[in-house]
């Protein structure tokens, strides 16, 4: 799916519990001196145990000065929309144009007819919603009175008024197929949760909304794409938001670029200021700085920094072996001593060799970039040698066959989009600092820096490609076992060689990028 280029926002996303009242206004306030964009309240009026969505978002506009605020999202089966587009035009005037609108056709239907509202069925809840927008929006447009003929809600010479401060947008909680086309046809914005719409489903979810609106005459980057989302900050970073900050800015920022998320809504714990500090203060702006750097290499791959001047060309006598000395600081992992597998898929003899540093290596604490690229690699062995267990303990019949599958599936250095030391087609994202980002754009930056290192890059893109096939044979050595019992030693020799291949491969990467990565200004760019 396209870049939309919106903005960027970030936001949080409040359950209105009564027993933490307390709590709210000042998590809300905390937001905003945070630097966040937006506070967001679920609302579910058939629930006891909650305060009501629009009386607490009346009081948090009152508290606040900057924040935008909106329902996430109204439930409307129990709030008709002609009261609910004079409730949000009214705060949102007396908020100086601070509020937005989520609305959502219901669920809980036994809850909703308990409290005397409507018993919808699937397809006339969307019929129902659809005639709400109609009504909404009649009344937020100036002019004698409106009129709007549907099923369920219908104006019939109705006053118009009062009207937003500013355009208020629309936003739809919307899931299924129906859902999403209203949203495409009819909508500003679509409002998901991770939870029931889990990063693997946006794009075929924003396909429908996309092909609906281009049906309608609109613009696809018309409608802003808000994602309610829910994370944790430690794991080892293989599943969506359960890592350390660095993890979440990799995976938020692919969503922004690949899928057109433009704002990222965290689900917060009114118990838990550190938690929403962190978002803040080392999620959000790295997001921001990693999606810019990424649009700007995309319209103009030139460095915003100049280059530092290239060294001078290497000797040939200079060339060094592969296992040569290693820089002071930062130290590349040598390749192993010995070989697992009796097949080679490449020649490492010809390998190209990059410039050589110019004023001896960087110490340590001048390298960040370089010393991060080597830990991501380090995940990347320890998530192999774990690979290598589970086919060992397969052959001894303590694990099935589905699990080593299941593994591979999810490796780091198999996946795209959720993981640390992302392995693409085409190149390598390498990680940087831990309070920044891993970016496309280092392989361009880097080609642009030191023009000497394009042979380097181009031969790292190619074995990117010889590992993804590899990985191919693993996998398809793993089918084969399926259908027949007592062939894992094919496994094991396709595994064997997957070890070779990438252990020299990340050591590879390692020897001819730490110094770059330092030397040429990247990481001072990007704090």
């Amino acid at each position: 799916m396209p870049d939309y280029g919106h903005d960027l926002r970030f936001g949080i996303f409040l359950t209105p519990a009564a027993e933490r009242a307390d709590t709210l206004v000042p998590l809300a306030r905390l937001a905003e001196r945070l630097g966040l964009d937006s506070v967001s309240v679920q609302d579910h009026p058939y629930q006891p145990a909650f305060l009501d969505t629009w009386t607490l978002l009346s009081v948090l506009a009152a508290r606040t000065s900057r924040i935008r605020l909106f329902p996430n999202v109204a439930n409307l089966p129990l709030r008709p929309p002609a009261v609910l587009a004079r409730s949000a035009a009214s705060l949102d005037i007396l908020s100086g144009g601070r509020v937005e609108l989520g609305l959502g056709a219901g669920s809980f239907w036994d809850a909703i007819a308990a409290n005397g509202g409507p018993r919808r069925a699937p397809g006339e809840s969307v019929e129902a919603l659809e005639e709400a927008i109609a009504v909404i929006r009649a009344l937020w447009t100036p002019g004698r009175a409106a009129r709007v003929a549907g099923t369920h809600y219908r104006l019939d010479g109705a006053k118009p008024g009062p009207f937003p401060a500013h355009d208020m947008g629309i936003r739809l909680g919307a899931y299924k197929k129906r859902m999403l086309r209203l949203t495409g046809r009819a909508a500003d914005g679509w409002l998901p949760s991770s939870p029931y719409a889990p990063p693997e489903r946006l794009a075929e979810m924003n396909a429908v909304i996309d092909d609906a609106a281009r049906e309608a005459g609109r613009d696809p980057a018309a409608i802003r794409r808000t994602y309610n989302i829910a994370g944790s900050f430690s794991g080892p970073g293989t599943e969506f938001l359960q890592g350390p900050p660095h993890v979440w800015v990799e995976q938020l920022a692919e969503l922004a670029l690949t899928e057109g998320i433009g704002e990222f809504v965290i689900m917060a714990d009114a118990d838990d200021d550190a938690f929403l500090r962190r978002f803040a203060d080392e999620v959000a702006p790295a997001v921001r700085e990693l999606v810019a750097a990424e649009r700007s290499a995309a319209t103009d791959p030139v460095p915003t920094e100049p280059p530092r001047q290239p060294a001078p060309p290497r000797p040939a006598a200079a060339a060094q072996p592969e296992s040569g000395p290693a820089p002071a600081g930062v130290r590349p992992t040598p390749p192993p001593e010995a070989r697992l597998s009796a097949e080679s898929v490449w020649d490492e003899s010809t390998r190209p060799r990059g410039p050589v540093a110019d004023g001896g290596p960087l110490p340590a604490e001048a390298n960040p970039s370089g010393r991060h690229l080597i830990d991501v690699h380090d995940h990347l062995r320890n998530e192999l040698e774990r690979l290598r267990d589970l086919i060992r303990r397969v052959a001894e019949g303590d694990a099935d066959v589905a699990a080593a599958r299941d593994m591979i599936a999810t490796m780091a250095l198999r996946q795209n989009s959720w993981t640390l030391g992302t392995y693409c087609a085409s190149y390598c994202r390498v990680v940087t600092t831990h309070h920044t980002l891993e970016d496309r754009s280092v392989f361009p930056w880097l080609r642009k820096a030191d023009p000497r290192l394009e042979p380097v890059i181009d031969r790292l893109a190619e074995e990117h490609e010889t590992i993804a096939g590899v990985l191919e044979r693993v996998d398809a050595a793993l089918v084969a076992m399926v259908t027949g019992p007592g062939r894992i030693g094919a496994v094991q020799d396709a595994v064997d060689l997957l070890t070779d291949v990438l252990l020299s491969h990340l050591s590879y990467e390692e020897r001819e990028l730490v110094e770059p990565l330092g030397r040429h200004g990247f990481s001072d760019a990007i704090r």
